[in-house]
C-alpha cells in the first residue's frame, strides 16, 4: 500500500510539474516504484523489464530529447477538453476490460491451469536451468524479449531521427 501511495504521489507530481527535466526525473522514479510493485507481486521478470526499460532506456531517451529541445513547458490558456475526453474514454474502456478479468489469485486463470504447471514440470528437463524464472525468460519467452528490444530500438531510432529532422529544418531557416 505504501508503494501504491508513492506511485499516486509521483503521478500527481508529474502532472503538476512545469519543468520538463523535473518531469522526466519523476517519471524515472515512477518507473522504479512500479518495478518495486512488480517485485512485491513476485513478477520478477516484469520488474526487471520495467526497471531496465522504463527507468533506464526511456529516461535516457527523454533526457536526450530534452537536450535538443526546450526545458520548460508552454502553458496554454485554454483547457484541453479534447485530451480530457480521450483520457476519460480510455479510462472507462480500461475499467470495462478489467471488469471481465477473473479475481486475483483465482485458480481458474488459464495461465495457472495450463501454462504454469507445464513450466513447473517440464522446464528443468527442457531447458536445463534450475531457476524457473531464468528458464522462462531465456527459453520460453526469448522471442518475446527479442521483440521488446526491437520495439525499444525502433522507438529510439524514431526519436533520434525526429530530433535530427527538426535540427536540419532549423538550420535551413
Amino acid at each position: 500500500m505504501v508503494l501504491m501511495a508513492l506511485l499516486a504521489v509521483m503521478a500527481v507530481g508529474i502532472a503538476r510539474q512545469r519543468n520538463l527535466f523535473g518531469a522526466v526525473m519523476l517519471t524515472g522514479i515512477f518507473s522504479l516504484l512500479s518495478a518495486a510493485v512488480f517485485l512485491v507481486l513476485d513478477a520478477v521478470d516484469v520488474a526487471f523489464t520495467e526497471a531496465a526499460v522504463g527507468a533506464g532506456a526511456v529516461t535516457v531517451l527523454m533526457l536526450a530529447t530534452l537536450a535538443r529541445t526546450v526545458s520548460r513547458q508552454r502553458i496554454h490558456n485554454r483547457p484541453a477538453l479534447a485530451a480530457l475526453a480521450v483520457s476519460a474514454a480510455g479510462g472507462l474502456l480500461l475499467l470495462y476490460g478489467v471488469s471481465g478479468l477473473p479475481p486475483v489469485g483465482s485458480a481458474q486463470v488459464p495461465a495457472l491451469r495450463h501454462v504454469a504447471p507445464r513450466y513447473i514440470k517440464e522446464s528443468p528437463r527442457e531447458v536445463g536451468v534450475p531457476n524457473m524464472v531464468t528458464s522462462v525468460l531465456a527459453s520460453y519467452r526469448g522471442y518475446d524479449t527479442l521483440g521488446e528490444v526491437t520495439v525499444i530500438f525502433t522507438a529510439g531510432i524514431g526519436v533520434l531521427s525526429l530530433i535530427g529532422a527538426r535540427r536540419r529544418a532549423g538550420r535551413r531557416r
